[in-house]
């Protein structure tokens, strides 16, 4: 019987915590265990402290996760909570993502200081994103919009655009949602205009491979067709290559016996696009992902990636 508190990893930001919150808060629901019983961990990653460069100058994905991994397997956290879509393709040897919550809204979330509508902004007006997708995809139906490099927490991005320093920013809906922040878009957006990045909007739990104590309690709490869309954009994702060097975008759904998956990978000023649709067995989502990344790999040719990473 477990006597002492499960530790639970998490980074600090407002939303890194609302998010270990539900985790937290599923968990004790689904065993009858006071939330004393799960202690969270506030760790500081690299990609917290490091916020005037793009992601991909200073090492990718990765640097939202290691301090939390490295914890993970020495044993100092039994789990530890994430944003998807943060997570790389591929995980340190010895863990795995054993777990998702229901899925949130998976649409990009327009904020606008100067026009409520993307594309409604005065001609050269200034977006402020830090993802790759956006920047592409933004380009691809505004090519007069001036695009920059706008990181920081969520709370940090709104300060900068009512400051006046953008004429309009993009957030994930479903962060904005957990953060009881459902009224701050001035619009949503359409996802097959607009698709949002793999494993957008769905919080996955990591743990050590073989830890069966663990597993069996995350296991209660893990979200099936989350877990199968998930798992298919990964799959997209890792057969890409999928780096904050790499623009794509991409989701599934899951109705727990079949997948549909759409994908679409850019250039990053957004002029060339291939999409691709894929559906088949829910049981074998991952490598359904894999076989549309290979789809698209081949309609785009091998000159597409090489010609700007």
């Amino acid at each position: 019987m477990q006597t002492k508190p499960f530790r639970i990893g998490t980074r600090g930001s407002p939303l890194a915590l609302a998010q270990t919150h539900e985790t937290r808060d599923r968990l004790a629901a689904a065993h009858g265990l006071p939330p004393e019983m799960f202690e969270v961990v506030i760790l500081s990653t690299k990609g917290d402290r490091i916020t005037d460069r793009p992601l991909a100058e200073i090492g990718g994905k990765g640097l939202f996760t290691e301090e939390l991994e490295q914890q993970l397997l020495s044993g100092e956290l039994d789990f530890a909570v994430h944003s998807s879509k943060d997570m790389p393709t591929r995980l340190p040897d010895g863990l795995t993502l054993s777990a998702f919550l229901p899925r949130e809204d998976i649409r990009d979330a327009f904020i606008g200081r100067t026009a409520a509508k993307l594309i409604e902004l005065p001609r050269s007006a200034t977006v402020g994103s830090s993802s790759l997708r956006r920047q592409a995809l933004i380009r691809r139906l505004r090519p007069d919009i001036n695009v920059i490099t706008y990181r920081g927490q969520v709370e940090t991005r709104l300060r900068k655009l009512a400051e006046g320093q953008v004429d309009g920013t993009l957030l994930a809906y479903a962060g904005l949602r957990r953060l009881g922040m459902s009224d701050v878009p001035t619009e949503l957006l359409d996802p097959q205009e607009f698709p949002p990045a793999p494993a957008q909007g769905a919080i996955c739990i990591e743990s050590r491979i073989g830890d069966a104590r663990v597993g069996t309690l995350l296991a209660a709490i893990d979200d099936r067709r989350t877990h199968e869309a998930v798992s298919c954009e990964r799959g997209f994702l890792a057969t890409l290559d999928g780096s904050c060097k790499t623009p794509i975008a991409g989701y599934a759904v899951s109705d727990g016996t079949h997948v549909h998956f759409s994908g679409m990978i850019l250039t990053p000023d957004g002029t060339t696009c291939h999409r691709v649709e894929i559906d088949g067995k829910a049981a074998e989502a991952a490598e359904l992902g894999r076989k549309a990344g290979e789809d698209i790999r081949g309609k785009a040719g091998p000159g597409f990636f090489s010609s700007w990473t």
